[in-house]
């Protein structure tokens, strides 16, 4: 889902904003396939707000690589005190 809400902006960005949504729409048909089973999957195990911060911490895992890396955004030390704050989010959801 990252590489379909941010890619565009590397990729297309050259393009009309209607191409842009046309290919993005098309990259995200294949992670919502896999999410919307995954969710019905863990919410046999886990609670609602459980799989969204589930859900959060995958996301930024995913971003954080993908900005550094890919679209080549200098990396800073507040990504580290962000990363921070979403281990408490997790931390505190998920404690008995």
């Amino acid at each position: 889902m990252t590489f379909a809400w941010y890619g565009h902006l590397k990729n297309l960005s050259h393009r009309p904003w209607i191409v842009a949504v046309i290919v993005s729409w098309l990259i995200a048909a294949f992670e919502y396939l896999l999410q919307v089973p995954a969710n019905r999957i863990g919410a046999t195990a886990m609670s609602l707000p459980q799989l969204k911060i589930m859900q959060e911490v995958i996301s930024l895992t995913v971003f954080m690589p993908f900005a550094v890396l890919y679209m080549q955004t200098p990396l800073k030390l507040d990504y580290l005190y962000a990363a921070l704050c979403i281990a408490g989010a997790v931390y505190f959801i998920f404690r008995g």
